[in-house]
């Protein structure tokens, strides 16, 4: 009978570019999500056609192969018969799912080939990576088929032993192990990137300098993606030599990865353009020629919000670029926001904007918070309002007559907005909280 001439290896659509890629194996999925996925890709892979098996050996035409081989579901397996490794590379479509290799074949030329016993096969693993092999050798050869399977075929057989059923139940095998190696790979990739990104994302979390001052520093951060530990939203704190504490919060639009390194880009170049003495309307025109050139789109914006801390603590300057104001509070004076009159436009909006610095009293002992607007633009209950500025203030104010102070109250806080929301807020939260008890 002719050898069928298939058609030739489709270029996926993927590759071509003409499909989306599928998700990089680095997300942080969950183990359950790539059982599923494993599963619906072997039972739609199975279903949708019958299994194809390509046998590579140079006497196809005496194989004891017998002529029909059934799969599970009772389908003939279709069989295609190569004589060489250049046939069988001609014949290795997308659809040949399981290669029957005899390892007597003569290897391909190369260096070192006539002295290794399983060159042929190496070569078939080279250029069928997402193929199952099942290794053919002499009856009694058991040591030169254990090599192949630790080599990388699926398993092995010995020619003289062969029957239909034998090979059929092999054929099988062979298909769902490489399926199931295939998958436990990848899970096993995607655990190790996982675990690489968390511990990035937690290396670029800020760590405050405020060494010599007597304020007390507290942060709360969640991102809106899911299973991410670093979002758009970005905050920092230093202290400079003259004894003046800088705090920083901002928000970049958007909540992709993409967004995140921008947003950890901008709190970098804040910190180091604090640290060289910058402040107010300088070091905003600065960080946004910053988020000009780095940004991704023209579209791309950042709201900002700095606070400079006077060195006796009473008093502060307020910059706002497009940014809720902060909220005060000491005692004797219930939870209030700061000016937010003179609130300069976002970063990366206006070219040649300005953003004038507010002089605020702060008092002998206050809590002063600085927040996203994550923590305000969550729904509150089946009215489907937002909680808003004045909403986080009143909660606040009930927080802190509770007694509760410091990191105690920004969990308090993004855990009631989150109930209120009825789930997981959509959006990036940070909040920071400097404390001066006197």
């Amino acid at each position: 009978m002719p050898v069928p001439i298939p058609r030739q290896r489709e270029i996926p659509a993927v590759e071509s570019g003409q499909a989306p890629a599928p998700p990089a194996v680095g997300s942080p999925l969950t183990e359950e999500v790539h059982r599923k996925e494993a599963a619906a890709n072997t039972t739609h892979s199975t279903a949708a056609s019958p299994l194809t098996l390509l046998l590579i050996e140079n006497d196809p035409a005496g194989s004891p192969i017998v002529p029909e081989l059934l799969d599970s579901a009772g389908k003939p397996i279709r069989v295609r018969n190569a004589r060489n490794l250049t046939e069988a590379e001609r014949l290795l479509t997308d659809d040949v799912h399981c290669i029957l290799l005899d390892l007597a074949l003569s290897a391909p030329g190369r260096a070192g080939a006539e002295d290794d016993e399983l060159a042929v096969l190496k070569h078939v693993l080279e250029i069928a990576p997402r193929h199952a092999v099942l290794a053919l050798t002499a009856s009694g050869d058991a040591e030169r088929g254990a090599e192949a399977v630790r080599v990388g075929a699926q398993d092995y057989l010995f020619r003289d032993e062969l029957d239909g059923r034998l090979l059929s139940r092999a054929i099988r095998y062979a298909v769902e192990r490489k399926r199931s190696d295939t998958a436990e790979r990848r899970l096993a990739e995607g655990r190790v990137r996982a675990q690489e990104n968390r511990r990035l994302e937690r290396g670029l979390l800020p760590t405050p300098l405020l060494d010599g001052s007597s304020l007390r520093f507290s942060a709360r951060y969640r991102p809106g993606r899911s299973r991410a530990l670093l979002g758009g939203d970005f905050y920092d704190t230093v202290r400079t030599p003259d004894g003046t504490v800088h705090a920083m919060i901002g928000d970049v639009c958007g909540h992709g990865p993409d967004e995140a390194a921008l947003g950890v880009e901008l709190r970098i170049a804040w910190r180091a353009l604090t640290l060289a003495g910058l402040c107010g309307d300088e070091l905003l025109r600065t960080l946004q020629e910053v988020l000009e050139h780095e940004r991704s789109d023209e579209e791309i914006f950042a709201t900002l919000c700095t606070v400079d801390i006077s060195p006796d603590g009473r008093s502060a300057g307020l910059c706002l670029a497009g940014h809720p104001s902060p909220l005060v509070a000491g005692p004797g004076r219930p939870a209030r926001l700061l000016p937010q009159e003179n609130n300069g436009p976002a970063l990366g909006l206006l070219p040649g904007a300005r953003w004038p610095r507010m002089q605020v009293q702060l008092g002998a002992a206050w809590s002063l918070m600085l927040y996203t607007d994550g923590l305000i633009e969550g729904r509150v209950g089946e009215s489907g309002e937002r909680l808003g500025q004045d909403g986080m203030v009143a909660m606040v104010r009930r927080q802190l007559e509770s007694g509760l102070h410091g990191e105690n109250l920004l969990r308090a806080a993004v855990n009631e907005v989150r109930d209120l929301n009825g789930g997981e807020l959509t959006d990036d939260v940070a909040v920071v909280m400097l404390d001066r008890v006197p």
